[in-house]
């Protein structure tokens, strides 16, 4: 049991050491490339106390602009939406019992969308503390969207699993509908509706991070805290239950916390796909199914696997980029095509 701890705890220095490196040399690469020793003199600089110890002498003013003002915020808003989608796919695939349950099964991404064509059909192009009208559109859609899930799921104030599932998937293909005739009816707007829905962190701002930071934090220590829950609830509700479980309370939260969480970081970035879904089962390969040990190591490997993804987008076509959703397909759809010949397997 003690070395079993001792493994799990360096498989955890071991991805944050990981997660410093790959967020360091992301912050290099670019349009303009910054070399590793100058990125973290930059970065050292402005770190209070290490300013009067690091200089800046011999760095261009535009690349300090650059990483400060361009890169590093979006390469953190990269990193907790990573995050915050791996650690919700993993909340999700033990609250639904299903290996193929992602955080937008409930209907998020699409209500999301949603509002962000609301928003871009009405040109809600001003900021309010710092995010765009497009923005809150989104981030109000999903928030929208769970709640008229969890009414339409709720039979006496309980929330069964398949109940759950229909009322998320008959919300997603009507809203998907909405979508689809606004961008009928409002063709100019098409591409830009289109290109959202893609994901990106090109647009992201320091007010982003602020606001996403906390929220990320404080979901993940909450769905951290219900680790104990999850894994039972992994035997089925019944069983559950029997064991003590307050099982529809805890479902209620761990939604409610998760979907905060999903609505947040997708009002930032757009829809990002397959990243909730891959991430927590590679990491189970890793650290077994014990979510007191997969939902922080589920965090760090998906703000890792993002901040990757993310920097092949703005790089393989520079100085144009990619949207990010591209990126986490072609590395999710053969993962998704791996679980279905690995569930084949087990059935003949």
């Amino acid at each position: 049991m003690v070395k079993k701890s001792y493994m799990n705890m360096n498989l955890i220095i071991l991805t944050l050491v990981m997660m410093i490196l790959v967020v360091l040399l992301a912050l290099g690469f670019g349009a303009v490339n910054v070399n590793f020793m100058n990125t973290l003199k930059i970065v050292g600089h402005h770190i209070p106390k290490l300013d009067q110890i690091i200089s800046l002498d011999g760095i261009k003013a535009s690349h300090v602009t650059i990483i400060m003002d361009l890169r590093l915020p979006r390469i953190i808003v990269a990193l907790f939406t990573g995050a915050a989608l791996a650690i919700v796919g993993c909340a999700f695939q033990g609250v639904f019992k299903n290996p193929m349950a992602d955080p937008f099964v409930i209907g998020i991404s699409s209500g999301a969308a949603l509002g962000a064509t609301i928003g871009l059909i009405l040109n809600l192009s001003s900021n309010v503390f710092g995010f765009t009208g497009v923005s809150i559109c989104a981030f109000f859609g999903a928030l929208v969207t769970v709640l008229v899930v969890l009414k339409i799921a709720a039979i006496q104030k309980k929330l069964p699993t398949t109940t759950l599932l229909l009322a998320g998937i008959s919300i997603n293909y009507l809203f998907s509908a909405l979508i689809s005739l606004l961008m009928i009816l409002n063709r100019h707007k098409l591409e830009s509706v289109y290109l959202w829905t893609l994901g990106s962190f090109n647009a992201s701002k320091w007010s982003e991070v602020m606001l996403i930071i906390p929220v990320v934090v404080i979901g993940s220590a909450i769905l951290w805290m219900y680790s104990k829950e999850l894994n039972i609830m992994l035997l089925g509700d019944d069983d559950a239950s029997t064991l003590g479980i307050h099982v529809h309370r805890t479902k209620k939260i761990i939604l409610c916390v998760s979907s905060l969480m999903v609505a947040v970081v997708v009002s930032a970035s757009g829809i990002i796909a397959f990243v909730g879904l891959i991430i927590p089962h590679t990491v189970r390969i890793l650290s077994g199914p014990n979510h007191k040990r997969l939902i922080p190591l589920a965090m760090i490997v998906g703000g890792i696997f993002m901040v990757i993804c993310d920097t092949i987008a703005r790089t393989v076509i520079s100085p144009a980029e990619l949207s990010v959703g591209i990126i986490t397909s072609l590395f999710g759809v053969p993962f998704f095509l791996g679980l279905l010949y690995q569930s084949k397997k087990k059935m003949v």
